[in-house]
């Protein structure tokens, strides 16, 4: 049959008002599907905005449960915890202690906020003196001796009330390796959400000033990913599924929508994708300006993350956009 046109075919009249555009919407976004990032450190009644970051601020464990509880009461999906130790070393051994910041908050958010989600971050860059992801050797990260620790780190978060551990090193095997160490330390349960595509990005300084992680020397390029590579971020996710992973993720969001698109339509499993540190303080700098509406610009940007094919997000916008939501 011939396909209908105007003045028959009248697109706008789908778009007469916000009850009709609600009910043809076709791609939604509910609180639960976003998760919120905080960053844990030491001492008492700490509660300090990071300068690159407004309205994100790094917590001590006596104070997290505010914000967590803040999070849980909008609807938001979860949170994930980044620790800033209170020492550093070689090889980031606080980043296992039973006793490490990380640890301590989420026995404090067990207590106080019981039916959040808690997902822990799992990488060695916050612990070490050096700021690299692994061991260093010769001036390079040194891969499979960074598994171990990797693996050490996984199992204190899921004994002190990890509910996902979520390995962003983008070391090769690392997945293997946590999967492994968690089912003979009893955690067979415990889900890992992998950062199976994390790309080598101009936009994690402001998060690097929150976490204390900027590299020493050197850069993270020699394991985290070329922006300009689809294929291999297929091959990673694909690694990844292999090797055990129960979810995946992208990062950073917006400048990979095709990524996102492309993974979702090869992977059976939840798939995540962060808005990172450089996306937030972009559009909360804009906005300070008064150049764009940052509710809209918010919502419309976690639209677009949707639509693309994420399940998840994680964005430092969570609290204020699920409560419009």
């Amino acid at each position: 049959m011939p396909t209908p046109s105007f003045p028959a075919v009248r697109p706008r009249r789908l778009r007469s008002s916000e009850r009709i555009r609600s009910l043809a919407r076709e791609t939604r976004l509910s609180p639960g599907q976003l998760v919120l990032p905080l960053f844990v450190v030491p001492g008492r009644d700490v509660a300090r905005e990071v300068p690159s970051m407004p309205g994100v601020k790094q917590w001590s464990v006596d104070r997290v449960s505010e914000e967590v509880e803040r999070a849980h009461a909008a609807g938001v999906g979860g949170v994930i915890l980044f620790g800033l130790p209170e020492a550093k070393d070689a090889t980031g051994s606080h980043a296992w202690r039973d006793d490490g910041v990380v640890q301590q908050a989420l026995a404090r958010l067990r207590r106080d906020v019981p039916g959040c989600t808690l997902i822990t971050d799992v990488c060695l860059c916050e612990y070490t003196d050096h700021g690299h992801c692994g061991v260093v050797e010769g001036g390079e990260v040194a891969n499979d001796p960074t598994l171990e620790l990797l693996a050490r780190e996984a199992v204190s978060h899921a004994r002190a009330g990890a509910d996902i551990v979520a390995p962003s090193d983008m070391m090769d095997g690392r997945v293997a390796a946590i999967r492994a160490a968690l089912d003979r330390a009893g955690f067979a349960a415990t889900p890992i959400l992998s950062y199976a595509v994390k790309y080598a990005s101009a936009l994690y300084g402001p998060f690097r000033d929150a976490a204390d992680s900027t590299p020493q020397f050197g850069d993270r390029r020699g394991y985290q990913m070329d922006p300009a590579n689809l294929r291999e971020a297929l091959r990673e996710a694909e690694l990844d599924l292999v090797e055990g992973a129960d979810m995946l993720m992208v990062k950073p969001a917006l400048s990979n929508l095709d990524v996102i698109a492309r993974v979702r339509s090869v992977a059976n499993v939840p798939l995540a994708a962060y808005q990172v540190s450089g996306e937030y303080a972009m559009i909360k700098a804009a906005a300070e300006r008064g150049w764009i509406d940052e509710a809209r610009a918010v919502d419309e940007t976690l639209i677009a993350i949707r639509r693309a094919g994420a399940d998840l997000i994680l964005t430092y916008f969570a609290i204020s956009a699920a409560m419009r939501l």
